[in-house]
C-alpha cells in the first residue's frame, strides 16, 4: 500500500514520462492520432498491463484497461469507468487530462494491492480528441464510447487536408467499426474523472481537492457587425457608421451581462476579432468577433444570450450598423450525479478534507459520457489556476490525495452496490 506521498510521486513520474512524447521539439504538443499520440497510447497500455489490467484499444484509439469484478454476481456485469484524455493543446502543460488517466491506473493498481473486493468491473480509459485541436471536431473518442459519435466527423480534415478517417487508419484504428466502440447502457455503472481544476478557486481557498457539481454548458457565436467605411479625417463623429465602435459597445454589454450572472459562475469571452478594411486612416466597415458564454446551468446561460441579442440590436440601431449573430457551437450543461458527488465528498471527509463543491467552466469528456451514464468528477488544485500552458502545475501531495480520494470513492460505490443488492 502506497502512502499519499508515494502515490503523488508515482503520478508525477508517470506524467513526466508521458510529457516526453510530443509532436514539437522543445514543447509539449500531442495532437489526436499523431505519432506522439501513438507513442503515448502505447506507454499507457504498457502501464495498464504492468498493473494487471486486460488491455485493448478501440476503433477510435481509446486505450482501455479492464479489471474484472472480484465479487461476481453482486452487480452483474456492470462496469465503473474511470478516465480522461492524453491529447493536448499546442504548447501544453503535463497535467490536463493525463492526470486523470494516471490516477485511474494507480487506483486500479492499489485496489488490487490492498485486496479491495469490488462487485463491479473497473475500466480505465485513455481518450483522445478532447482538446479538438487537430480536427474541427471534439470529444470524438469519448463520444464513440458513449454511443453518440457523429459519423460525419470521420470526414473532417486537418490543416494538411488529412481526414480523420485516414488518420485513424494510419494510427491503427478502424473507422468502419466505430459503432463497436460503444458500451451498452446497462453495462455501465458510472463514469469518474480526476482533473486539475484549471481555475484558481481551490488555491484561493487553500483546498487541495473539490467535488464538481456540473460541467458548464457552452454556447459560441460568430457576430458580424457591418457599418460603412469612410475617411478618418473627413467624416464627422456624429455621422459615422463605425462597425468597431459598435462592436466595442457590444463587448462592454457582454462583460456586464456575464458579471450579472456571477451566481451561476457565468463567464463570457470575446476571443477573436477581425476588423476590415484594417487601415489606420479608414473608419472600420466590418467587424467579426466571437462570443463564448458559459454557466453552471442552461437556463441562466440561455437567458443571458437572449438579453445580449436584444442589447446588440439596440446598439446596432442606435449606431446605424447591421448585425448578424450566428451560433456555431452549443453544448448543454452536464450535471454530475448527486450519488457520485456524495461518494467523492465522503471519501474526502474520510481523509480529513473539507467539503467544497464547484462547477467546471471547462469542457471535459464527461460531456459525451453523460449520454451513456452518470458522471462524477474530482478537481485537483493547480497553481495559479493556470492550464493549457507549460506553467501548469499540481503538487505531489495534492495528486496523491486525489488518487486516494478516488480509491475511497470507488470503495463507497462498491459498498452501496453490495448493500442494495446490485448497482445503484
Amino acid at each position: 500500500m502506497r502512502t499519499l506521498t508515494e502515490l503523488g510521486n508515482r503520478a508525477e513520474a508517470m506524467l513526466a514520462e508521458l510529457a516526453a512524447f510530443s509532436d514539437d521539439d522543445g514543447k509539449l504538443t500531442r495532437l489526436y492520432l499523431s505519432p506522439a499520440h501513438r507513442a503515448a497510447a502505447n506507454l499507457v497500455g504498457a502501464w495498464m498491463r504492468e498493473v494487471g489490467l486486460d488491455v485493448g484499444e478501440d476503433s477510435l484509439g481509446t486505450v482501455r484497461g479492464r479489471q474484472k469484478p472480484t465479487m461476481p454476481g453482486k452487480a452483474g456485469n456492470r462496469r465503473l469507468l474511470i478516465g480522461s484524455h492524453i491529447d493536448t493543446v499546442v504548447d501544453a502543460g503535463r497535467y490536463d487530462g493525463m492526470l486523470g488517466v494516471v490516477a485511474g491506473i494507480l487506483a486500479a493498481e492499489e485496489i488490487q494491492a490492498r485486496g479491495i473486493e469490488l462487485p463491479f468491473g473497473l475500466d480505465v480509459l485513455a481518450f483522445g480528441d478532447e482538446e479538438g485541436v487537430r480536427f474541427p471536431t471534439t470529444l470524438v473518442s469519448s463520444s464513440a464510447v458513449a454511443g453518440c459519435m457523429i459519423s460525419s466527423d470521420l470526414d473532417a480534415c486537418d490543416s494538411n487536408g488529412v481526414t480523420l478517417r485516414d488518420a485513424l487508419v494510419a494510427f491503427g484504428g478502424y473507422p468502419e467499426t466505430t459503432t463497436a466502440a460503444a458500451y451498452a447502457r446497462d453495462e455501465v455503472l458510472a463514469y469518474l474523472e480526476v482533473h486539475i481544476e484549471q481555475g484558481p478557486v481551490l488555491e484561493a481557498e487553500g483546498l487541495p481537492i473539490g467535488v464538481v457539481t456540473s460541467i458548464a454548458g457552452q454556447s459560441r457565436f460568430s457576430i458580424t457587425v457591418t457599418g460603412e467605411a469612410g475617411h478618418a479625417g473627413t467624416v464627422p463623429m456624429a455621422l459615422r457608421h463605425d462597425a468597431l465602435a459598435a462592436s466595442a459597445e457590444m463587448m462592454l454589454a457582454i462583460e456586464a451581462v456575464a458579471r450579472g450572472g456571477r451566481a451561476h459562475q457565468m463567464v463570457a469571452t470575446v476571443g477573436r476579432l477581425r476588423v476590415r478594411p484594417g487601415a489606420v486612416n479608414v473608419i472600420p466597415a466590418e467587424v467579426v468577433f466571437t462570443l463564448d458564454i458559459r454557466a453552471d446551468a442552461d437556463a441562466p446561460r440561455l437567458s443571458a444570450i437572449a438579453e445580449l441579442e436584444q442589447r446588440f440590436r439596440q446598439i446596432a440601431a442606435a449606431r446605424g450598423v447591421s448585425l448578424v449573430m450566428e451560433k456555431f457551437y452549443e453544448s448543454p450543461t452536464t450535471p454530475c450525479a448527486p450519488r457520485l458527488q456524495e461518494a467523492f465528498v465522503g471519501a474526502a471527509r474520510d481523509l480529513g478534507v473539507a467539503e467544497r463543491r464547484l462547477a467546471s467552466g471547462a469542457g471535459h469528456d464527461g460531456h459525451a459520457m453523460h449520454h451513456l451514464t452518470d458522471v462524477g468528477m474530482l478537481f485537483v488544485r493547480c497553481r495559479g489556476g493556470i492550464s493549457h500552458n507549460p506553467a501548469e502545475f499540481a503538487t505531489v501531495d495534492d495528486m496523491g490525495l486525489a488518487v486516494e480520494t478516488l480509491i475511497k470513492a470507488i470503495e463507497r460505490l462498491a459498498a452501496d452496490a453490495v448493500s442494495s443488492g446490485g448497482p445503484t
